[in-house]
């Protein structure tokens, strides 16, 4: 199975049987500026919340793919009007794939619509996907609720955190959040798009190191197979 960053906190997962897609925000951050996203294949859009720069491509790439939405009720109800196809989830719940199958759990962040629109709670999703445990923290402060997560689907072997501070956790909080769900290994996620999240990469990644843990910084547009995290 492949992980692939397509810049911002939006990430593709290749499975044995589907193409899952988090949150594309592509278009517009100019970061990924390679990226053509007509060629992105996602059979399911998994969405953490209803900010401008999680949702902003859904639209096209949902259309592109016939891609089913899965999300929190407010938002796959915005997603529905436009005549998508979507998945009502809520925090807590679980949906079992031909891959697996995918908890949806909590977050601490705000969530609207670019209109103000309310957005419903932000979420995360916890994966289980061709045997192997990925946590997407989506945007979200550092949360004892990481703790309980070890306990779903056993070992996790990697979790996709944000690290860019200020709308979200940073470095710091981040490897407490490692700890906290006990994984060897963690992806950077949500950080360098905007002047308020520019991160010290190398300082980051010392953090990590410092509690024999590693934060993995992939390239727009880079993939890697989970097998490089155990």
């Amino acid at each position: 199975m492949e992980i692939i960053y397509y810049g911002h906190a939006c990430f593709g997962f290749k499975t044995s049987s589907s193409t899952v897609l988090v949150d594309p925000f592509i278009s517009e951050n100019k970061l990924a500026k390679d990226i053509n996203i007509d060629e992105i294949k996602a059979d399911y859009i998994f969405l953490t919340h209803a900010h401008y720069d999680h949702i902003l491509d859904v639209e096209r790439i949902a259309k592109n793919n016939n891609s089913s939405i899965l999300a929190n009720p407010e938002i796959t109800a915005h997603f529905k009007k436009l005549g998508l196809n979507v998945i009502p989830m809520n925090i807590g719940g679980v949906m079992k794939f031909s891959f697996g199958k995918v908890k949806m759990v909590a977050a601490v962040h705000s969530s609207s619509f670019p209109d103000g629109t309310y957005g419903g709670l932000a979420c995360g999703y916890l994966m289980k996907m061709d045997g192997k445990v990925i946590y997407v923290a989506g945007d979200t402060a550092l949360t004892t609720d990481m703790k309980l997560l070890p306990f779903i689907y056993g070992y996790i072997n990697v979790a996709i955190l944000p690290i860019g501070n200020f709308y979200t956790m940073g470095g710091y909080d981040a490897v407490i959040a490692a700890k906290f769900v006990k994984t060897k290994n963690a992806i950077a996620s949500h950080y360098d798009t905007f002047p308020a999240i520019k991160v010290n990469k190398d300082k980051t990644k010392h953090l990590f190191l410092a509690e024999e843990k590693r934060l993995t910084f992939l390239s727009i547009g880079e993939s890697i197979d989970i097998s490089k995290f155990e």
